[in-house]
């Protein structure tokens, strides 16, 4: 089995609320989180973005306590396609890094919708 199979079957989790996300070089919001797994995600951007990039996000999910929990990854934007709405876009991301607790925080916080179905 692929790795590229291995990480598309990766449980995800729905993202219904307005969860920005933040290029951390730009220092700007480009987008909301759509679905999010713990080896990448799905983002409607709001800015121009180029395939095959390398770029530094952020975007917070609940922590322990209900408190938001900011986690930063690299990722690599492997596609996109436009939406009907001008200047917006859904781009899908490969998470390269993302430290040990915030991968343990985020697969629970996945775990929880899953477990919720």
């Amino acid at each position: 089995m692929s790795t590229d199979t291995d990480t598309r079957r990766a449980p995800r989790r729905q993202v219904a609320e307005l969860v920005p996300v933040t290029d951390m070089l730009a220092e700007a919001v480009i987008g909301r989180l759509g679905n999010v797994s713990e080896t990448g995600m799905l983002m409607l951007a709001s800015v121009p973005m180029h395939e095959d990039a390398l770029y530094q996000l952020q975007f917070a999910i609940p922590g322990p306590q209900g408190q938001p929990l900011a986690l930063d990854v690299g990722a690599h934007l492997l596609w996109s396609e436009q939406t009907h709405a001008p200047g917006q876009a859904w781009v899908g991301f490969r998470f390269l890094t993302l430290s040990r607790d915030h991968r343990e925080r985020l697969r629970d916080w996945i775990a929880q919708e899953t477990s919720a179905v």
